[in-house]
């Protein structure tokens, strides 16, 4: 790898991209730094970027003018997420890279989950005293819900592979934001009240991110000079400063040791993540799964992901039909049927490939999607939970469902999303995540960055009957997620790269966009922009209220379809929250050599999409 240094002109253009986050607050008229607005839409040549915030988006252009690849723009992009999206990404957390190499034509993953340390085992969320399932809030701000981070081994591999700089290097401009400051918006300040109450048991995470014991005001700059410390050091001695050495030794006392703020009342329930499982963890290259959906190769996320099987069959279910031909209620019918039949599957069979059978050969077989589809009522809605499908039956019609209909706690929330072509033609499609909003609520002590719950992604207890449930909590495991990164090619080159956040949503969110773009033949990011419902095999489908209100869903109603809107905290019912259902990131590369790069106009704040040479 070749080395550079970033300019002086370099690193103003960052601090003047947008907004940042620090462990001191300055007054907004005081404030050197300047919020620039963010365009959701942009188009041109040159390399691409689509992520949650104008300085991340700035940062992986400017890493892309430099002459890095999409993997090290996709190191600059994601680095500088966590300093100006921490509630949602950072190296205290883990990821999912889908990679298009324009040389090879080849699509590559890897996989960055987090695990469970090796202490831990299938009663680590049981209550000692009584044996029954904690609740969510009590095991998400815990020690107990940290999983081992994969966020920067992801890096680290992705540059190893595709890169053109090294880790310093790419980090650089996440450093220089974290030391100058971002300008906190609405949606930072609101997602900052969301969480006050538990970022307040902390002394760690109130300095940080409650200065003055309240949420930073609108207009402030908020600075993080601890991570950028952390980023210097990871710089200087790569990623085993984690991995093993002082940053991961620090990680480790947060989580046994919980970082309580004077007058906590917080139950403290530590971890037992070591300095043994740090060493030991490692990001793993993957296949990717693959469908053909109306002539497109569709590339996902393998498991321990459960997005790129679930998305797959979906699809394939779908394919049997001609969506385009039908009306959009019938046609909504089948997407949101295809979906409940598909999140059965998933909760019956999907988990760590290391510790269970995952059959996706057979989930993905044409045969099965012929078999699911037939069970799909154009007369009426099917009542959930419906049972799974048997996908080792071969090639039998309508066969009788293998397993019970039972229901499946949904646990995963958030995360975040951003995509990157290079000008190369290479691309990522990448989705970080710590999990809830704010993680665990722990920062760790000194390093300026929030550690994950991700562990909470395991069931608590069986859920499938007399069935064995493929996401049970065990040593070394990593707990089964829905995120799902996905690049689509047509006739070998790239026609789409989407994803999103949004937890156990983002299935549905991935699985619309590519529906409403392929079938509806919406455009991008009008298929971005478009309202969202969600089945995921439940008896009432959540939507947004634009969802809602829209015309066709009268006519979903009277086949039975029932829609709930949700807006309030899953750790605090008081709480109320935006109804929106994920926030996608999307590039489709069109046939005059242009990419079209698209995010969101509202949702989240909206999104900063640009492109290095825009035409227009």
């Amino acid at each position: 790898m070749r080395t550079r240094r970033f300019s002086t002109a370099f690193a103003a253009a960052l601090v003047l991209g947008a907004g940042l986050v620090t462990s001191a607050v300055a007054p907004a008229q005081a404030a050197p730094i300047h919020q620039h607005a963010k365009t959701p839409v942009a188009q041109g040549y040159g390399g691409a970027v689509v992520s949650d915030t104008a300085e991340s988006t700035q940062a992986g252009l400017d890493v892309l003018r430099s002459g890095g690849t999409a993997a090290d723009a996709a190191v600059a992009v994601a680095s500088t997420l966590g300093v100006t999206d921490p509630y949602v990404a950072g190296i205290g957390g883990g990821s999912y890279l889908v990679y298009y190499d324009a040389r090879t034509h080849r699509v590559s993953t890897i996989d960055g989950r987090e695990t469970a340390p090796g202490a831990d085992g299938p009663s680590m969320f049981l209550d000692p005293s009584t044996r029954q399932p904690l609740s969510l809030p009590a095991a998400v701000t815990s020690g107990l819900s940290v999983g081992v981070p994969g966020t920067l081994a992801t890096w680290q591999r992705a540059l190893q592979r595709w890169g053109r700089f090294g880790l310093a290097e790419d980090l650089r401009p996440a450093e220089q934001v974290a030391e100058r400051g971002f300008v906190v918006d609405p949606t930072f300040r609101e997602l900052t009240r969301q969480n006050a109450a538990r970022f307040a048991q902390f002394g760690s995470t109130a300095a940080l991110f409650l200065p003055g014991g309240a949420p930073p005001e609108v207009g402030s700059t908020l600075r993080n000079p601890d991570l950028a410390k952390t980023y210097r050091e990871i710089g200087k001695l790569g990623i085993s400063a984690l991995y093993g050495g002082p940053i991961g030794t620090d990680l480790v006392n947060a989580a046994q040791h919980l970082p309580l703020a004077p007058g906590a009342t917080l139950v403290a329930r530590p971890g037992p993540v070591a300095l043994s499982d740090l060493r030991a963890y490692h990001a793993l290259d993957a296949d990717p799964t693959q469908v053909n959906y109306r002539g497109l190769d569709v590339y996902g996320m393998a498991a321990s992901s459960s997005g790129g099987i679930t998305d797959g069959e979906a699809l394939n279910i779908l394919g049997n039909v001609d969506l385009a031909a039908m009306t959009r209620v019938q046609a909504l019918h089948h997407y949101l049927e295809a979906s409940r039949l598909t999140f059965a599957d998933r909760n019956r069979y999907l988990g760590d490939p290391r510790y269970v059978d995952v059959p996706q050969q057979q989930l993905l077989s044409p045969s099965f999607s012929r078999q699911r589809a037939c069970l799909i009522d154009p007369a009426k809605a099917g009542v959930s939970p419906v049972a799974p499908g048997d996908p080792f039956t071969g090639s039998r019609s309508c066969p009788p469902p293998s397993g019970a209909a039972v229901p499946v706690p949904d646990r995963e929330h958030h995360t975040n999303h951003f995509v990157v072509a290079d000008g190369a033609g290479n691309v990522v499609s990448c989705t970080n995540t710590i999990e809830e909003f704010g993680g665990s609520g722990i920062v760790v002590p000194g390093r300026g960055f929030l550690l994950n719950n991700e562990l909470t992604d395991f069931n608590f207890a069986p859920t499938q009957g007399s069935a064995p449930d493929p996401n049970l909590p065990a040593a070394g495991k990593r707990p089964r997620s829905s995120m799902s990164p996905t690049i689509a090619l047509r006739d070998g080159r790239p026609f789409l790269a989407v994803g999103s956040p949004g937890g156990a949503t983002i299935i549905t969110t991935v699985l619309q966009i590519l529906v409403n773009r392929i079938d509806f033949g919406m455009s991008l990011p009008d298929a971005i922009a478009a309202p969202r419902a969600s089945q995921r095999n439940t008896a009432t489908t959540q939507a947004e209220p634009a969802f809602i209100a829209a015309p066709a869903t009268r006519g979903l109603a009277a086949l039975g379809h029932k829609f709930a809107i949700s807006d309030t905290s899953p750790l605090d019912p008081t709480i109320k929250t935006s109804p929106d259902i994920g926030d996608a990131s999307g590039l489709e590369f069109l046939p005059n050599g242009t990419v079209l790069a698209a995010g969101e106009p509202a949702r989240r704040g909206g999104s900063a999409a640009a492109v290095i040479h825009p035409t227009r």
